[in-house]
């Protein structure tokens, strides 16, 4: 069965709880403004061979907490794949569950800076030849193809919103070119922690630590503060200690160094799950990320003591149906 629903069908985002999503290729490049303020300039950003310009509207580019918004699409999306359910670029979605979900508040004010965020992604326009889902391309597109409100409630809220994402996007969910992000990842309130945070969960993933030079890490991130001010900034961050899941620290060299937490580098490891374990877990837990779950089993079984399992596949199952009992 085909992934994609048929043309012109709307995926329902009716995923209660499904685990944060980052397309890959949004997370290494600095396609979404930092700025507070409306964001005008022009990016044009090269590395390794991939070549970004991005052009704001006269609303400004794109924010990385407009970005809330593709990712809790994404995130919908992924969870519906992983359930074995169609998907399509066509999304509707209800307004409330998409701000408690990002951990925003529901006051009036939020549901227009909503539409404003929903405005800023259609105008952000992008040309780029970076692949998404195996696939180079070199094309100009928005980051999301089109918006409307459904509905209004009488008070003026909206109450459901359709989205039709881009291609671009789109493609990259299909090919499952997408990282799980904690959940804390919406509490960052600075643009700039939310930028080390993505760069460092696509760059570290699983290893241990990873290293990298300010001036590199002043590129990729996208800062228009000069390097001294944004090294500045690096050191705060590194003393308020926010960056979930990894701890950062100052080196020799101008290197910042990010180390995963709660790592245990002693005992054994586990062996990759099977397929058909997977699709086992998720019937036990319909319409949940069992990638999500098998990071969390396996991350609880490490801090527990790594104990020798005979069959990690029933273990894990066992552990399913009592996490969604």
């Amino acid at each position: 069965m085909s992934s994609a629903s048929a043309a012109g069908d709307l995926f329902v985002c009716d995923i209660f709880d499904a685990s944060p999503k980052g397309d890959l290729a949004s997370m290494e490049h600095p396609i979404f403004s930092l700025s507070t303020k409306p964001d005008t300039r022009v990016l044009s950003y090269e590395h390794n061979g991939a070549e970004i310009t991005v052009t704001p509207s006269v609303r400004g580019r794109a924010t990385i907490h407009d970005k809330d918004i593709l990712i809790y699409c994404v995130s919908q999306l992924m969870a519906a794949v992983n359930a074995g359910r169609a998907i399509s670029r066509q999304l509707t979605l209800t307004a409330h569950d998409l701000l408690v979900a990002t951990n925003r508040d529901t006051s009036g004010d939020a549901y227009m800076r909503l539409k404003e965020a929903f405005e800023r992604l259609a105008g952000t326009r992008i040309t780029t030849n970076i692949e998404t889902g195996g696939i180079e391309t070199t094309r100009g597109f928005g980051l999301i193809e089109a918006w409307e409100i459904v509905r209004k409630s009488r008070g003026g809220r909206m109450l459901s919103v359709s989205v039709t994402l881009s291609d671009w996007l789109f493609r990259a969910v299909e090919a499952r070119s997408v990282l799980t992000l904690s959940r804390e990842y919406f509490r960052l309130r600075k643009p700039l922690e939310r930028r080390i945070y993505e760069l460092v969960r696509k760059h570290c993933g699983r290893q241990r630590e990873w290293k990298i030079g300010v001036g590199l890490l002043h590129k990729k991130a996208g800062s228009a503060a000069p390097v001294r001010v944004f090294r500045a900034a690096m050191r705060k961050m590194i003393q308020e200690g926010n960056l979930p899941d990894y701890e950062m620290t100052e080196e020799a060299d101008d290197m910042i160094r990010f180390a995963r937490r709660g790592v245990i580098e002693e005992g054994p490891d586990l062996p990759p799950l099977s397929t058909e374990v997977l699709v086992e877990a998720r019937r036990r837990a319909p319409g949940a990320d069992v990638y999500a779950l098998e990071a969390e089993w396996r991350a609880w079984w490490a801090t527990s003591g790594r104990a020798p399992l005979k069959s990690p596949g029933k273990a894990f199952l066992g552990w399913v149906s009592k996490r969604v009992s």
